[in-house]
């Protein structure tokens, strides 16, 4: 019955949408990568290891906040550090339109952004606060209002003008208190009506003071891709470019909504989204694992071998490193140095199991990630990173939590989700030339 009340939920709110100005086939937004020199996250005066290292900090901070949301016991062993998220999206919201940079985010739902007037706010030295009285398209939405229902244990106790009130909480010490309201969304040239956001008047400060908000990427009705979809047919899909190197310096990933991007060709593998609780998240199966000829049947503490169960891993655009759980990690780690001849080093940051010191990337095995159904061979640039000068390291790491399909794995594969269907495509992609 929660099912079919969310999809009579999520029916009725995306049929309330006008089409879009522009482009009924679909959009394209930027995806910028926050260590990249376009990003308003950027620091110049940081070296490249310690975008590495803060990146790999965020990576467990966002394991730990997926493993708590998902109700698990979390043995990882993180600090939160500051707000997780890789990548940034600008869009506008109201009329006149008012920019929002927000941290695209497939593990969240709602969208919000910092509003006027702010009981508790932090600093936000980019964009300007969002002022709903200054939008003649702010409409804020009763308790009794669908959007408010959809909202299913988020929303709060009405205040005294019968106003939806939500509160996003991430995991940690992060969370987003404000009105559920509706308002014009501008992707670029491309403008929707009557979307559902949250216009937060009380957020706390772990959020980083150059981004509005969250842009909500999530499988739940309110997410923006769930919204849209009867305009963009429930898909989207997007190919992520290095942020760590000197060659995508001035080059944005991107992503795209709707059919005029279709992942489709003789290279494409397909593997079924299966739906779990929370259903924020994408999951998907992972059977077994390839390193060179030599097969890994994937498994979890205390299963047998080939023994895996449905949706056990979640494809996330956030989260920079890969989880696995730990007894398999162990076989991958062993698998991969007895294919590779060379000298392993410690990790010089604390936080890798596996690293070499001036490594050859002919010298790494191939190794495919098989979802059923998908073969998604890894490139050794993806495998292994130069976390400091000579020195590479695996990017898998052990977690005795939720496993995560991490953005690093993702680079140069166009990566398509496709909601109707239910299912994730990848197809290899030289994603500078998108």
């Amino acid at each position: 019955m929660k099912v079919l009340f969310l999809l009579t939920v999520f029916l009725t709110i995306s049929v309330s949408f006008s089409k879009p100005s522009h482009h009924d086939a679909g959009f394209t937004v930027d995806l910028i990568h926050r260590d990249s020199p376009l990003s308003p996250l950027y620091k110049p005066t940081d070296s490249l290891a310690d975008r590495l290292q803060n990146a790999f900090r965020r990576s467990m901070s966002m394991a730990l906040c997926f493993s708590k949301r998902a109700s698990f016991g979390s043995k990882i062993d993180a600090d939160i550090f500051g707000f997780y998220g890789e990548y940034i999206m600008k869009i506008q919201i109201g009329t006149p339109p008012v920019q929002v940079l927000g941290i695209a985010d497939t593990g969240s739902d709602l969208t919000w952004a910092q509003c006027l007037p702010c009981k508790n706010c932090y600093k936000q030295v980019g964009p300007p606060f969002l002022d709903p009285t200054s939008s003649t398209t702010y409409k804020a939405q009763s308790c009794q209002s669908k959007a408010c229902e959809a909202l299913a244990g988020q929303a709060l106790s009405c205040d005294s003008q019968n106003v939806c009130r939500y509160k996003m909480s991430y995991g940690d010490r992060s969370y987003s208190v404000g009105d559920l309201a509706m308002d014009t969304f501008w992707f670029g040239p491309t403008s929707f009506k009557n979307v559902v956001f949250g216009c937060g008047h009380d957020n706390n400060d772990t959020f980083n003071e150059n981004v509005s908000g969250i842009i909500g990427l999530g499988g739940r009705p309110l997410s923006i891709t769930n919204q849209l979809s009867s305009i963009i047919h429930g898909k989207f899909s997007y190919c992520l470019i290095s942020g760590f190197d000197d060659a995508s310096a001035n080059k944005t990933s991107k992503i795209h909504f709707g059919d005029h991007v279709n992942v489709t060709g003789p290279n494409v593998v397909s593997t079924p989204i299966v739906q779990k609780a929370p259903s924020t998240y994408y999951y998907v199966t992972l059977e077994d694992v390839l390193v060179g000829n030599n097969n890994l049947s994937y498994k979890q503490s205390g299963s047998k071998p080939g023994d895996y169960e449905e949706g056990n891993i979640i494809i996330d655009s956030g989260t920079t490193l890969t989880f696995l759980p730990r007894e398999f990690y162990n076989e991958l780690n062993s698998r991969v140095t007895n294919a590779i001849r060379g000298e392993i080093v410690g990790d010089p940051q604390g936080i890798f199991g596996l690293c070499y010191k001036d490594l050859k990337l002919e010298n790494v095995p191939t190794v495919t990630f098989r979802f059923t159904g998908a073969d998604v061979d890894i490139p050794p640039v993806n495998l292994f990173l130069e976390v400091e000068k000579g020195v590479s390291c695996l990017t898998v790491v052990p977690s005795d939590d939720l496993a995560i399909f991490g953005n690093l794995m993702q680079r140069n594969l166009m990566v398509g989700f496709d909601l109707v269907n239910q299912k994730v495509s990848f197809m290899p992609t030289d994603c500078s030339m998108q």
